[in-house]
């Protein structure tokens, strides 16, 4: 990796540009690529552009904050990094620069249960900082029980169990490129995750009484058994469009959930939002909290941990930006007043959220 110097990257497309420089073939690819025909990945990006922002003129903008809370406390951003497997694939830190990174800016960070290394050591690495453990199941009750143990006692503010791997998907750029990660080689234990139930979520919920997230909703009526069961946070996502293929984008589910749901649980999405405006519409929508999946992994390629806190500088610039020309001084200014629907503004392809990465824009 090349020396980073977050002088020099002044838009996020400049930071897309340098991960696709530093990081090889099969990792770039790996980390851009998606399921089958990539559909679902594509219908994020187009849930985002098929909606339009609301521009509000002559109020008083003159002092704008980005600033939120979440699990009751204060963060620079309505954001997360959200989990992400095969960190140290991106840089030999792992989760612990991630850790690190948003323990400097100030934003919550979700570690997955397969990425390295492991969640003590990432704790260690960013004492101060704001965790969240995600879980995939690899054992049974007991086997959980004790993961929840080991996060609470390292210090993690919530536990996650990602819902939506009952099986592995087809992903078509990893396999045409034979390229095989060390977490994706048989593993009898996977079973366990396309066992797991809601007899299990509801187990887990009368046992712990930590904030407990489940990741990978999409639908209203998967939403509201969560919240029957007493689940706080739903975390709408469909993996970034790396399990189901044509499913909807992850935007939409949340249209679908949010007003049928919010204000009984929390809401938090994911899914192809990269720009500042991308994170208002999702506020504006209902999400308590908003996932960078990808916008995670190219901070950390372009540059490790200076190259994932310029990511999210540039990314907070952008948003008080919007938010001023919204009219809107506060995140809780933001409501579905603000957004109305309309044509796509892309193809919802990466190039559509970063046009300057096509050839001889620049």
């Amino acid at each position: 990796m090349t020396e980073f110097n977050p002088a020099d990257f002044l838009t996020l497309h400049e930071i897309v540009l340098a991960a696709r420089k530093n990081l090889p073939g099969d990792i770039w690819h790996y980390v851009a690529g998606a399921t089958e025909t990539e559909s679902s990945m594509r219908r994020n990006r187009l849930a985002i552009e098929a909606l339009a922002l609301r521009p509000r003129v002559l109020n008083d903008v003159s002092g704008v904050s980005a600033r939120h809370s979440f699990l009751g406390r204060d963060i620079r951003l309505p954001v997360a990094l959200a989990p992400i497997g095969g960190l140290e694939s991106l840089v030999p830190e792992g989760g612990a620069a991630s850790a690190r990174a948003a323990a400097r800016f100030g934003v919550p960070m979700f570690l997955s249960s397969v990425a390295q290394p492991d969640l003590e050591t990432v704790a260690a690495a960013a004492p101060d900082g704001f965790r969240i453990f995600q879980l995939y199941v690899r054992g049974d009750g007991d086997w959980i029980d004790g993961m929840v143990k080991r996060a609470s006692d390292a210090g993690y503010a919530g536990f996650c169990i990602t819902v939506d791997t009952q099986a592995y998907s087809r992903r078509e750029r990893d396999i045409a490129r034979r390229f095989i990660k060390p977490w994706r080689a048989a593993d009898p234990s996977r079973h366990f995750q396309g066992a797991f139930n809601w007899d299990e979520v509801k187990r887990f919920r009368d046992k712990h009484k930590v904030p407990f997230l489940l990741k990978g909703i999409m639908t209203l009526e998967d939403a509201e058994l969560a919240a029957g069961i007493g689940v706080d946070f739903v975390y709408v996502s469909n993996h970034g469009g790396r399990q189901l293929d044509h499913a909807e984008g992850a935007l939409d589910g949340l249209r679908e959930i949010a007003p049928v749901l919010k204000g009984r649980v929390k809401l938090i999405v994911d899914g192809g939002f990269y720009r500042g405006t991308d994170i208002l519409k999702a506020l504006c929508l209902g999400a308590d909290l908003v996932g960078l999946g990808r916008l995670h992994c190219f901070g950390l390629g372009a540059g490790g941990v200076e190259g994932l806190v310029r990511t999210l500088e540039i990314l907070e610039d952008e948003m008080q930006i919007a938010m001023a020309l919204c009219g809107v001084t506060t995140i809780g200014a933001l409501g579905p007043e603000r957004v109305k629907t309309a044509p796509p503004a892309g193809d919802g392809s990466l190039e559509s959220a970063f046009p300057l990465l096509r050839p001889g824009s620049h």
